[in-house]
């Protein structure tokens, strides 16, 4: 792991070959879930290969009681149903336009981005905890094809399905079709 860290002259980093060997001993003790926060709090990537982006949680907003928060609570609950600002604003018992406006002052999102944001979110998680295909995840997330999640998730974070699922699981997954990533 450390031989792929290296600083622009060439040699390998010390402080890089430390954090590639605790990732690694956090993933073996505490496993992969809990490496992969690590690596996300210390805004590195739990498994390089060189050339990798960073990988950042962005939190979802607390709901509250008021404003768009229930919507957003609803609408987590259901991504992979197929949601549009009319359900969202139904939810929240508001126009569309009130909804999105308010929806947009609460989260500088609007609701479609917003939505978009976190299908790639549920996605991901679930590239990097189960061996589900990657057919089965876009339509977990909402995507409904793996060329539509594929096209997502490129756009969010520059890198297709099972090329992220290596980066945090350190491997392809055991029969996995190379041909969805």
């Amino acid at each position: 792991m450390a031989a792929t860290r290296r600083t622009p002259n060439g040699a390998v980093s010390p402080n890089a070959a430390g954090i590639d060997l605790c990732l690694h001993l956090i993933r073996r003790d505490h496993g992969v879930e809990v490496a992969n926060r690590v690596a996300r709090r210390s805004v590195v990537a739990p498994w390089r290969e060189g050339g990798q982006s960073q990988f950042i949680e962005r939190p979802v907003p607390e709901p509250g009681r008021a404003g768009t928060a229930p919507a957003r609570s609803w609408a987590l609950e259901h991504l992979g149903e197929p949601l549009s600002p009319q359900d969202l604003a139904g939810h929240a018992r508001m126009s569309v336009l009130t909804f999105t406006r308010r929806f947009r002052e609460e989260t500088g999102l609007s609701p479609s981005r917003w939505l978009a944001r976190q299908r790639v979110e549920l996605a991901r998680r679930l590239l990097e905890t189960t061996e589900l295909p990657v057919e089965r995840i876009a339509t977990s997330a909402g995507f409904g094809t793996a060329v539509s999640l594929r096209q997502h998730l490129h756009a969010a974070i520059g890198v297709a399905p099972l090329a992220y699922r290596r980066t945090f699981r350190g491997a392809p997954p055991a029969g996995g079709d190379l041909r969805a990533g």
